[in-house]
């Protein structure tokens, strides 16, 4: 039975703006929800970058346009933008650490929005992914990118795992799916 929930689609059909839902209804329902979601960053009507926001509401740059990295750092391209790996790391892997350390009785939800390739720069986050995906009675909500090019060895691993569960999110479908996601999620941890 799925136990982690993952969503998938073309960049810009929604699915942060359905995790952040998700979240918040879940939230409502008393379901103990932490985590972490990547939002656009746009300066003149142009996007510049993105920031990693966590639920607790801290921010910082995950990636920005033609911004150099920091002295001695490897560069970490996706093209135009430069990950910003340790703003990132210092941001969204304590909150997957954390995972399951809730004292709540029954599964907490932890959101990783997104396992993508700027995120995947990072080692750290890839054993913090698996290692989140492993605890006991938590539940992933999380997004991964539609195939394309040269597969990605952990959303990959993600996709074919016996315990997700993977929503393709569509401008037809987006606006009808939160109900079976929170149902989805819900379910998870029993």
């Amino acid at each position: 039975m799925a136990r982690h929930v993952f969503l998938t689609g073309p960049p810009g059909v929604g699915k942060t703006t359905l995790i952040q839902k998700a979240s918040e209804v879940l939230k409502s329902y008393g379901v103990p929800v932490d985590g972490f979601y990547t939002e656009e960053v746009r300066q003149g009507g142009r996007r510049i970058g993105f920031d990693v926001v966590t639920l607790s509401g801290e921010r910082g740059p995950l990636s920005r346009t033609g911004s150099e990295p920091p002295p001695g750092k490897r560069e970490c391209r996706v093209g135009q933008y430069v990950v910003d790996l340790a703003s990132f790391e210092q941001l969204a892997l304590p909150v997957l650490r954390n995972a399951g350390s809730s004292s709540s009785p029954g599964p907490s939800v932890c959101v990783i929005d997104e396992v993508g390739k700027m995120e995947l720069f990072s080692q750290p986050f890839i054993q913090a992914v698996r290692q989140t995906l492993s605890t006991p009675g938590t539940v992933v909500l999380g997004t991964i990118p539609i195939p394309k090019g040269r597969p990605l060895a952990l959303v990959e691993e993600i996709r074919t795992r016996k315990d997700v569960k993977v929503f393709s999110v569509t401008k037809e479908n987006r606006n009808h799916l939160l109900p079976e996601i929170v149902a989805c999620v819900q379910s998870g941890g029993k």
